[in-house]
């Protein structure tokens, strides 16, 4: 089984295709990140204390966002991420990190 597997991971290397990257602008949308953050990412629902997160560095955001989904953060607002964050697998949550960090603040 394990060989077949390699086999066919060569085989699907070797024949041109690629696996695409998850899209981090749609992942944003579809786990309805600017519910709370702001469909620019920069404004916060009103009244709330949710972060900005345009233009926040890609390593910071990854990190925040896998800290709270394993429950290393669970202080402040995490409560509320940490659904959205089992949702998200850690290839999305890079998507996430990088499309965030190139949004300008």
């Amino acid at each position: 089984m394990k060989v077949s597997m390699i086999a066919a991971a060569a085989a699907l290397a070797f024949s041109g295709q690629a696996f695409a990257a998850p899209d981090g602008a749609k992942l944003y949308q579809e786990k309805t990140c600017w519910s709370c953050h702001g469909k620019d990412a920069k404004t916060p629902l009103k009244g709330m204390p949710y972060p900005k997160l345009a233009g926040q560095s890609a390593a910071y955001a990854e990190a925040q966002m896998k800290d709270i989904k394993s429950g290393a953060r669970s202080n402040g607002q995490s409560a509320a991420m940490k659904g959205v964050m089992g949702l998200v697998n850690d290839e999305e949550i890079k998507a996430l990190a990088d499309y965030l960090s190139k949004l300008k603040p």
